[in-house]
């Protein structure tokens, strides 16, 4: 169907594509991996003609329909979201809006002479659009709203009121609802929570076209794809699998091209040594020019290119007391919407809790109210003996001096410690060799979350406060993250979308909004995120196996 024939693709003096060939067929669900820069977000826009390879050929069948969903969106404001998420859906989005103009103009004093024009107008366009299934769309594109965690009132309100966030939402749905032969998806998971997240992957797995989409959440593009197409150092790589299955065939590829380059290694010196005893032996001037000649055509193996990782080790925390935080008879509300009614928990020391729940639930609420950054309506949040706290949200994003590099951050916060041990703390969270010295203002959201955190975590707490610590972070910092958490040694209480995330550190579930998503009854599971699922049959609140 599309397909990239020997391309190369240059930006000054970083090269991006070397004589790089790939095919998207039809139907199939491909996953785009690699490293930042490597040419994921060029690749996507060859296809849609944004860009041009320099040299070889991109092939875009004209009469397929592609819909691009990326990661800056426009300014909306003006429409209702349900009108914004139709706008995508070619003839019958244009006739929706045309009906919504139409009938605002019958309400219109100031064109009573022209009704009889506006009334022939409304009947044909009525006509046309319930002959395309207009109608039939607008309760798909509800349907496809309130997935994605659109509340009724929301559906219907102004889309200028929504944040940055749930603007991608709507230019989300407004994808989904083209339908379109093929689809290309940067990050879709961004801004979702793990409900809406696995809603989207039931969607995608029986949308009947072509999928091809990059995204930081390993488990979703492991249940989506069944393909990995990987981009790096100017070529690209294609895997016949899941991302397990990626991981598992590059590592025994690697393996595989590093004994072959020990192989011919050993063969060169062996075929040199031939040659530098003998070159001045006149009976064998034949063999060692003949074998030198035989050297050069030899096309050389290169050792496979190794993606460096570094672990990041927690220094030993303070031992904090038995009972972290008490939290008894608390009530907390916003306008007429009640949150907690005598809600009640202990967290003792060394527990993990996962809070879960809908949106709208209370979960970042009640972090904040245990961080002490919002006080409850009602009740007590106590914090136990010698606690040393952490806390991570968004927010945390604003404490960075934007006029600072990341170096220079780092050394304001740790006078005492060295370049080398800074250095390589800023390598556990992927800021390597030039990355320390740009500066905090131009980085990007991944890039300020994961200073943040490196910020919080080295001088470590006893006590995490995590709300939403993965987002926008890359898949190799999300696993060093986890792998690094698992040998903490104090205690958490976290919100978060990624299930790995939860998987490999909960080993408490606090499930807010009980069953219903809409009562105040929560449910404390005492076990851990995986058992939880296994015991009551759905991964979030409100979502069934």
């Amino acid at each position: 169907m599309i397909s990239f024939s020997n391309i190369q693709k240059q930006y000054g003096k970083q090269l991006i594509f070397v004589d790089a060939s790939f095919q998207l067929n039809p139907g199939e669900k491909v996953g785009l991996v690699g490293p930042n820069g490597a040419g994921k977000t060029t690749l996507f826009r060859m296809i849609v003609g944004e860009e041009f390879p320099d040299e070889g050929e991109v092939s875009v069948p004209r009469k397929i329909t592609i819909s691009y969903f990326r990661q800056d969106v426009e300014e909306m404001s003006g429409r209702s979201v349900l009108d914004e998420a139709i706008a995508g859906s070619g003839r019958a989005g244009a006739l929706h809006h045309e009906l919504e103009e139409l009938h605002h103009a019958l309400g219109d004093p100031s064109k009573a002479d022209q009704m009889d024009r506006i009334l022939s107008r409304l009947g044909e366009v009525q006509e046309e659009y319930e002959h395309l299934g207009g109608y039939a769309l607008e309760a798909q594109a509800r349907e496809v709203l309130q997935g994605l965690g659109f509340l009724e009132e929301q559906i219907d309100g102004d889309t200028g009121a929504l944040s940055g966030g749930w603007k991608m939402r709507v230019a989300l749905a407004r994808v989904l609802l083209g339908n379109p032969d093929v689809l290309l998806m940067d990050e879709p998971t961004n801004h979702l929570d793990i409900e809406s997240i696995i809603w989207l992957e039931q969607f995608l797995k029986s949308y009947p076209g072509t999928l091809l989409m990059t995204t930081h959440d390993r488990e979703f593009m492991n249940r989506v794809v069944s393909k990995i197409t990987e981009i790096d150092a100017g070529e690209i790589t294609v895997y016949s699998g899941n991302y397990d299955f990626y991981e598992r065939e590059r590592a025994i590829r690697e393996t595989n091209q590093q004994a072959a380059f020990a192989r011919q290694q050993a063969m060169l010196a062996k075929e040199q040594r031939f040659i530098d005893r003998f070159k001045t032996h006149a009976a064998k001037a034949a063999q060692v020019q003949s074998r030198i000649k035989a050297l050069d055509k030899i096309e050389k193996i290169e050792l496979p290119r190794k993606r460096q990782v570094v672990k990041f080790e927690f220094r030993a925390p303070p031992r904090s007391g038995d009972q972290v935080v008490v939290v008894e008879n608390l009530y907390k509300r916003f306008g007429s919407r009640v949150l907690y009614e005598d809600f009640q928990v202990t967290i003792r020391r060394g527990e993990r809790w996962a809070v879960m729940g809908r949106n709208g639930a209370g979960k970042s609420t009640l972090l904040k109210m245990i961080a002490g950054v919002l006080d409850p309506d009602q009740g007590v949040v106590q914090l136990g003996a010698s606690l040393k706290m952490g806390y991570f949200a968004q927010q945390s994003l604003d404490v960075l001096n934007p006029n600072l590099t990341v170096m220079e951050q780092l050394q304001r916060d740790f006078p005492q410690d060295g370049i080398g041990s800074l250095r390589t703390l800023a390598g556990a969270f992927q800021f390597s060799g030039d990355d320390v010295e740009k500066l905090i203002r131009a980085l990007s959201g991944g890039e300020k979350s994961r200073l943040a955190m490196a910020r919080m975590l080295y001088d470590p707490p006893n006590f995490l406060v995590l709300d939403e610590p993965t987002n926008h972070l890359d898949l190799a910092t999300k696993e060093m993250l986890v792998d690094a958490l698992q040998s903490f040694e104090g205690t958490m209480i976290f919100v978060s979308h990624d299930r790995a995330f939860l998987r490999g550190l909960s080993t408490r579930v606090l499930e807010l909004g009980g069953e219903s998503g809409t009562d105040r009854s929560p449910l404390l599971y005492p076990g851990s995120y995986a058992e939880y699922v296994q015991s009551l049959g759905h991964e979030a609140p409100g979502i069934h196996s």
